[in-house]
């Protein structure tokens, strides 16, 4: 069983909370620990179980829980929603954690949309999916109360058409004109929120718009029923839900309802039924496309949404090239995982052409799922010398890159190939829609 609980002051966007304990207090579920820096963005951190402050650093508090817990939690205080919300210290919890009172803190002044991202985007990861199963009338009023917040005149939920048994289960639930379900394809990635509003809302936005140009706010959904539980409960974000999966015992894919922030991926691990071999590649914490190497010592966090125990690497030649695409892992984690195949050299790096930088460095599709060719980047990148490639391209991008490497006797490996096989999974190369 567990003992000491890691809460990282880094947990999403903005600056690092400040620790409002001291090492020696003895602290409760819900238990604000560490606050927002004042005039700055950021989030609230609370306790996820009863324990005695271990240490604090600049990068975590460490708490060593008691031998007996309970669910009961220290309630919010605040009384108006978004003030629950802030103090709750919710967070987009299927992305890059943005604070979520930031996000409602301005409300549309005539019509509006609340857009529910729950596409479920990465494959493997399926916790939203079974939430929707067990809890669809829950996810409506959570829509209900969202959209009173920011005064949207309608909400969509964003699903893929493929989830019949979700989508049955919430058109029984909804019971009003204005909450409708749009059905996505299924490829990746439909849960980005640029193409949810421009398969939703027919409106493609550039990459440095956020939604409020097309009048719309995006909401993931288990941020969606986070907030829900806030204003209803006064309950803080302690717990998260998620999905474990790869190689494990038992099923290889399972999830888990209200996992305590702070929980190590190695104890999540053996909840699942533990490793099923000690011979694996790597352990992701997040899904195959944008998920993180992580370490079995590592703290699940607000943002965590799935723990990957992965195939060992195929072997890969000692020259390899990278085409990294703005939907997938980046050109670092692309040079991770050619160095984890065994690659020697990375002779030449790539990028697709809508791919494009932003100020802090990081890329945004224009147009994501939407692939204009990469026939030019293959072609350049075996002209380097590469004698395969390594690709985090979304599914339109590698149908194309399948459409030309082969001719060019040019091998393809892509980001998710260790995770996916895992699971057996197909993996991401030429997919017929």
């Amino acid at each position: 069983m567990q003992i000491n609980y890691d809460f990282l002051l880094s947990q999403g966007v903005g600056a690092p909370s400040e620790p409002v304990v001291e090492v020696g207090e003895e602290v409760k579920r819900g238990q604000l620990i560490a606050k927002c820096p004042e005039g700055k963005l950021g989030q609230n951190i609370h306790a996820s179980i009863y324990g005695v402050v271990e240490s604090i650093d600049d990068k975590k508090i460490t708490i060593k829980a008691n031998e007996e817990q309970d669910d009961k939690f220290v309630e919010l205080t605040s009384t108006e929603p978004i003030d629950l919300v802030r103090e709750a210290g919710i967070v987009g919890l299927g992305g890059a954690g943005f604070p979520t009172h930031v996000k409602l803190g301005k409300p549309f002044e005539k019509g509006g949309v609340l857009l529910i991202n729950a596409a479920e985007c990465e494959p493997i990861l399926d916790h939203n999916m079974r939430y929707i199963n067990e809890n669809a009338e829950y996810v409506v009023k959570s829509v209900k109360t969202v959209m009173d917040m920011v005064n949207a005149e309608k909400a969509i939920i964003g699903i893929k058409s493929l989830h019949t048994e979700e989508i049955a289960k919430l058109e029984a639930a909804i019971d009003c004109d204005n909450i409708t379900i749009h059905g996505l394809e299924n490829m990746y990635p439909m849960g980005e929120e640029r193409a949810l509003i421009r398969e939703a809302l027919g409106t493609l936005l550039n990459v440095t718009d956020l939604p409020l140009a097309a009048d719309a706010i995006v909401i993931n959904l288990e941020t969606l029923y986070r907030i829900q539980e806030a204003i209803e409960f006064k309950k803080p974000l302690i717990d998260k839900d998620m999905t474990v999966a790869g190689l494990i015992n038992g099923e290889n894919i399972k999830t888990f309802r209200n996992v305590p922030i702070g929980t190590t991926v190695g104890e999540m691990i053996e909840r699942a039924g533990g490793l099923a071999t000690e011979e694996y590649g790597e352990i992701i914490m997040g899904g195959p496309f944008t998920g993180k190497r992580t370490t079995l010592e590592s703290p699940v966090v607000k943002t965590t949404g799935g723990i990957i125990v992965t195939n060992p690497f195929w072997k890969a030649p000692e020259k390899m090239g990278l085409l990294v695409c703005a939907c997938g892992g980046n050109k670092e984690r692309l040079e991770q995982l050619a160095e984890s195949m065994g690659a020697k050299e990375i002779v030449g790096v790539e990028y697709c052409k809508q791919a494009i930088e932003m100020k802090n460095g990081s890329r945004k599709c224009e147009n994501p799922g939407h692939c204009p060719g990469q026939v030019q980047k293959v072609m350049n990148l075996k002209r380097a010398g590469a004698e395969a490639i390594l690709i985090s391209n979304c599914t339109d991008c590698s149908n194309t890159v399948m459409s030309c490497a082969p001719q060019l006797k040019v091998p393809v490996f892509h980001c998710t190939d260790a995770a996916l096989r895992s699971v057996g999974m197909m993996l991401i190369r030429k997919i017929k829609k």
